[in-house]
């Protein structure tokens, strides 16, 4: 769809191909060629390339505060593989599961890949409402159906852009904690922060040893090398690496050489630098364009950072059904029932601003106000 002629496509999750590092990648992949061709393309170890596990943790507690070791770390094939390795290793099928309402449309696709029963928790501006997160958990061990993971994206969540503030992670952890149901907190776009201050990540917080955590490197380097991460307790790591050997022996060796490389050398702290700089315009061209042609009748969420905006139209209309019109109208998006675990968010989309060029997602915007009038 993104390549159809004329049409401007709000609705992928792409980074930006202006901010891929292919000079400084393709000097790494050159030296790596000449001085290890045996190892870079040679099979790896199942849980990864040692160097690249090692390099993980100190970058990890550079940019998030995270303390981990190199045996808490499992490279992937992106994180889309773990999330469908979590969803096989912590639950059985069958078992239910929380995550917010909406949530990750891949997290939709690996957990319903173990058939498991997703409930969805409702959220607001500062992201999963723990209230009510308590309130299901306790009605669920009630019903004989306690949970077997929560799974959060409480940075720039993908698709509403919303972030958890400090207290909710802190009440969000206890409530784990208290009830013995694993926390998963993914974080592909934390380094990608606009406005505001940084606010910790779930993992890096106190008596947070158990918390899984979920980290890539397609939005600081390229999404085309597929290299994500998980950082968990050593024995669940050692159940995802049963997993990982039946899905695809070991993540493309090449890749791990590249993003050890990239982090060593320290290229990934400028790029992101550079990332930022860019995505920050792109987001205020989105939200200026959004006030400019919805002065009402719509809500859209303001994120400090990441890739997505979240737009809500306050008429009962249903997004889905109006994605056709919409392309005839030269503008793509991707409808709120997407991202839903119960079949709602009908009058929501997201929109994506990292993308289209500047004039693209000005226009975008316009040719979304002809398609839903006023």
């Amino acid at each position: 769809m993104a390549s159809t002629p004329g049409l401007i496509s709000l609705g992928g999750g792409m980074p930006n191909p202006s901010t891929f590092p292919s000079k400084d990648l393709k000097s790494i992949i050159d030296t790596l060629i000449d001085t290890k061709s045996a190892s870079v393309f040679q099979y790896a170890n199942t849980l990864g390339v040692q160097e690249t596990l090692e390099v993980i943790p100190a970058y990890l507690e550079k940019t998030q505060s995270i303390t981990c070791l190199p045996e808490n770390v499992i490279l992937n094939s992106g994180s889309q593989q773990g999330l469908y390795e979590i969803g096989k290793v912590l639950a059985n099928t069958g078992d239910t599961i929380i995550t917010e309402e909406p949530t990750y449309v891949g997290a939709i696709s690996a957990f319903s890949a173990s058939a498991l029963k997703m409930e969805g928790i409702e959220m607001d501006s500062m992201g999963m409402k723990t209230d009510l997160l308590e309130e299901k958990i306790k009605k669920l061990i009630k019903e004989g159906r306690k949970p077997a993971f929560i799974y959060t994206i409480p940075t720039f969540q993908n698709p509403t852009g919303y972030t958890m503030p400090l207290e909710r992670r802190k009440h969000l952890l206890e409530i784990s904690r208290h009830y013995e149901i694993p926390l998963i907190e993914d974080n592909p776009y934390g380094e990608l922060r606009y406005y505001g201050q940084n606010v910790p990540a779930i993992k890096s917080l106190k008596d947070a040893e158990d918390v899984l955590y979920l980290g890539t490197f397609s939005k600081v380097m390229t999404p085309g090398l597929r290299l994500g991460y998980t950082i968990a307790p050593v024995e669940v790591i050692s159940k995802f690496n049963l997993i990982k050997q039946a899905l695809d022996l070991a993540t493309n060796t090449l890749s791990q050489y590249v993003a050890y490389e990239y982090v060593k050398q320290g290229i990934i702290y400028k790029q992101v630098a550079l990332n930022v700089d860019l995505y920050r315009k792109k987001r205020d061209i989105m939200i200026n364009a959004l006030s400019e042609q919805f002065p009402k009748g719509a809500a859209w969420s303001k994120p400090e950072g990441g890739m997505f905006v979240w737009l809500t139209i306050e008429k009962e209309v249903d997004t889905k059904e109006m994605i056709g019109e919409a392309i005839k109208n030269g503008v793509a998006y991707v409808s709120g029932q997407a991202f839903s675990t119960n079949g709602t968010q009908k009058r929501s989309m997201r929109l994506n601003f990292t993308y289209g060029n500047d004039d693209q997602l000005a226009e975008g915007i316009k040719r979304l106000k002809k398609t839903f009038g006023n």
